[in-house]
Protein backbone atom coordinates (compact mmCIF):
# COMPACT_ATOMS: atom_id res chain seq x y z
CA UNK A 1 0.00 0.00 0.00
CA UNK A 2 1.46 3.65 -1.05
CA UNK A 3 2.20 5.97 1.76
CA UNK A 4 -0.39 8.39 -0.41
CA UNK A 5 -3.18 5.54 0.79
CA UNK A 6 -1.63 5.28 4.06
CA UNK A 7 -1.77 8.76 4.65
CA UNK A 8 -5.62 8.77 3.40
CA UNK A 9 -6.83 6.24 5.47
CA UNK A 10 -5.26 8.03 8.92
CA UNK A 11 -7.00 10.96 7.79
CA UNK A 12 -10.80 9.36 7.23
CA UNK A 13 -10.30 7.48 10.62
CA UNK A 14 -10.61 11.22 12.32
CA UNK A 15 -13.77 12.06 11.00
CA UNK A 16 -16.91 10.54 9.61
CA UNK A 17 -16.64 11.68 6.29
CA UNK A 18 -14.61 14.20 4.38
CA UNK A 19 -15.10 16.18 1.54
CA UNK A 20 -13.56 14.73 -1.37
CA UNK A 21 -11.74 18.18 -2.24
CA UNK A 22 -10.02 18.22 1.00
CA UNK A 23 -8.08 15.11 0.81
CA UNK A 24 -7.20 15.60 -3.58
CA UNK A 25 -6.70 19.51 -3.11
CA UNK A 26 -2.88 19.98 -3.58
CA UNK A 27 -0.90 21.80 -0.98
CA UNK A 28 1.17 24.15 -1.78
CA UNK A 29 3.88 23.40 -4.57
CA UNK A 30 3.21 19.90 -4.50
CA UNK A 31 4.08 18.85 -7.84
CA UNK A 32 1.41 17.53 -10.84
CA UNK A 33 2.84 14.10 -10.08
CA UNK A 34 1.88 14.21 -6.47
CA UNK A 35 -1.56 15.32 -7.00
CA UNK A 36 -1.69 12.21 -9.52
CA UNK A 37 -0.67 9.52 -7.21
CA UNK A 38 -3.12 11.27 -4.45
CA UNK A 39 -5.93 10.58 -7.05
CA UNK A 40 -4.86 7.36 -7.75
CA UNK A 41 -4.15 6.16 -4.27
CA UNK A 42 -7.67 7.29 -3.20
CA UNK A 43 -8.95 5.43 -6.17
CA UNK A 44 -7.11 2.14 -5.36
CA UNK A 45 -8.87 2.74 -2.04
CA UNK A 46 -12.74 2.98 -3.22
CA UNK A 47 -11.95 -0.09 -5.71
CA UNK A 48 -10.12 -1.96 -3.06
CA UNK A 49 -13.27 -1.68 -0.62
CA UNK A 50 -11.72 0.68 2.02
CA UNK A 51 -13.66 3.95 1.37
CA UNK A 52 -16.44 4.78 -0.63
CA UNK A 53 -18.16 7.63 -1.88
CA UNK A 54 -21.02 9.64 -0.99
CA UNK A 55 -23.29 12.23 -2.71
CA UNK A 56 -24.20 15.32 -0.62
CA UNK A 57 -26.45 18.03 -2.29
CA UNK A 58 -23.32 20.37 -2.97
CA UNK A 59 -20.20 18.62 -2.88
CA UNK A 60 -18.82 14.79 -2.57
CA UNK A 61 -17.71 12.86 0.33
CA UNK A 62 -15.43 9.91 1.05
CA UNK A 63 -16.24 7.80 3.63
CA UNK A 64 -14.23 4.97 5.68
CA UNK A 65 -15.34 1.86 5.16
CA UNK A 66 -15.71 -1.49 7.90
CA UNK A 67 -12.82 -3.14 5.25
CA UNK A 68 -11.04 0.24 5.47
CA UNK A 69 -11.42 0.28 9.53
CA UNK A 70 -9.85 -3.58 9.36
CA UNK A 71 -7.09 -2.63 7.26
CA UNK A 72 -6.28 0.53 9.21
CA UNK A 73 -6.54 -1.51 12.59
CA UNK A 74 -4.19 -3.93 10.75
CA UNK A 75 -1.70 -1.17 9.86
CA UNK A 76 -1.40 -0.16 12.92
CA UNK A 77 -0.63 -3.40 14.59
CA UNK A 78 2.62 -3.75 11.78
CA UNK A 79 4.10 -0.51 11.49
CA UNK A 80 6.91 -0.11 13.49
CA UNK A 81 6.30 3.74 14.32
CA UNK A 82 2.48 2.70 15.88
CA UNK A 83 3.66 -0.52 17.77
CA UNK A 84 2.61 -0.43 21.27
CA UNK A 85 5.50 -0.95 23.67
CA UNK A 86 5.96 -4.74 23.77
CA UNK A 87 7.09 -4.34 27.75
CA UNK A 88 4.91 -6.02 30.61
CA UNK A 89 3.23 -3.67 32.76
CA UNK A 90 1.91 -6.40 35.07
CA UNK A 91 -1.98 -6.41 33.46
CA UNK A 92 -2.75 -9.50 31.20
CA UNK A 93 -5.58 -8.85 28.92
CA UNK A 94 -8.13 -11.13 27.64
CA UNK A 95 -10.64 -11.03 25.05
CA UNK A 96 -13.41 -13.37 25.14
CA UNK A 97 -14.80 -14.03 20.68
CA UNK A 98 -18.01 -15.50 20.81
CA UNK A 99 -19.24 -14.79 16.91
CA UNK A 100 -21.63 -16.93 15.04
CA UNK A 101 -21.05 -18.73 12.54
CA UNK A 102 -23.19 -16.76 9.79
CA UNK A 103 -20.40 -14.25 10.89
CA UNK A 104 -17.57 -16.22 10.08
CA UNK A 105 -15.74 -13.83 8.18
CA UNK A 106 -15.80 -11.18 10.95
CA UNK A 107 -14.60 -13.82 13.60
CA UNK A 108 -11.76 -14.69 11.29
CA UNK A 109 -10.88 -11.12 10.59
CA UNK A 110 -10.86 -10.67 14.30
CA UNK A 111 -8.90 -13.63 14.67
CA UNK A 112 -6.27 -11.94 12.59
CA UNK A 113 -6.00 -8.81 14.53
CA UNK A 114 -5.61 -10.60 17.96
CA UNK A 115 -3.07 -12.86 16.19
CA UNK A 116 -0.90 -9.47 14.91
CA UNK A 117 -1.35 -8.00 17.93
CA UNK A 118 0.46 -10.81 20.00
CA UNK A 119 -2.48 -12.52 21.56
CA UNK A 120 -2.28 -15.94 22.12
CA UNK A 121 -5.58 -18.60 22.20
CA UNK A 122 -6.00 -20.15 25.08
CA UNK A 123 -8.83 -21.96 25.24
CA UNK A 124 -11.14 -21.70 21.86
CA UNK A 125 -12.61 -18.29 22.25
CA UNK A 126 -10.35 -17.22 24.57
CA UNK A 127 -7.38 -14.50 23.60
CA UNK A 128 -4.56 -13.00 25.98
CA UNK A 129 -1.72 -11.24 25.72
CA UNK A 130 0.60 -8.77 28.35
CA UNK A 131 0.46 -6.01 25.99
CA UNK A 132 -1.75 -2.89 26.01
CA UNK A 133 -4.10 -3.34 23.00
CA UNK A 134 -7.01 -3.23 25.19
CA UNK A 135 -7.89 0.17 23.69
CA UNK A 136 -7.80 -0.71 20.07
CA UNK A 137 -9.78 -3.87 20.47
CA UNK A 138 -12.52 -1.68 22.80
CA UNK A 139 -12.81 0.49 19.71
CA UNK A 140 -12.97 -2.26 17.30
CA UNK A 141 -15.81 -3.82 19.52
CA UNK A 142 -17.42 -0.79 19.31
CA UNK A 143 -17.01 0.02 15.47
CA UNK A 144 -18.31 -3.56 15.03
CA UNK A 145 -21.08 -3.25 17.61
CA UNK A 146 -20.03 -6.54 19.63
CA UNK A 147 -21.86 -5.97 22.91
CA UNK A 148 -22.00 -9.08 23.72
CA UNK A 149 -19.67 -10.69 21.43
CA UNK A 150 -16.54 -9.44 22.39
CA UNK A 151 -15.73 -8.92 26.53
CA UNK A 152 -12.23 -7.81 27.05
CA UNK A 153 -10.75 -8.46 30.27
CA UNK A 154 -7.15 -6.67 32.05
CA UNK A 155 -6.61 -8.35 35.03
CA UNK A 156 -2.54 -8.42 37.08
CA UNK A 157 -4.31 -11.13 39.22
CA UNK A 158 -3.56 -15.09 37.60
CA UNK A 159 -3.22 -18.26 39.50
CA UNK A 160 0.87 -19.15 39.91
CA UNK A 161 0.21 -22.62 37.72
CA UNK A 162 -1.41 -20.40 34.54
CA UNK A 163 1.39 -17.73 35.03
CA UNK A 164 3.64 -19.94 34.42
CA UNK A 165 2.60 -21.42 31.29
CA UNK A 166 1.52 -18.02 30.02
CA UNK A 167 5.29 -16.79 31.05
CA UNK A 168 6.57 -19.80 28.53
CA UNK A 169 4.18 -18.29 25.72
CA UNK A 170 5.42 -15.32 26.11
CA UNK A 171 9.30 -15.90 26.70
CA UNK A 172 9.17 -13.72 30.05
Amino acid sequence: MSSHSKKILKKLSERPAIPVTEITTPEPLLPKEGRYAVARSLKNLMEAGYAELRNSDNQKYIKLTPKGRTKLNSMMLEGEDALVIQTWDGFWRIILLDLPENRKSERESLRYLLKKAGFVCLKNSAWISPYPFEHLFMNIKKDLNLTTEMMIIVTQFVDEETKKVLFEAFGK
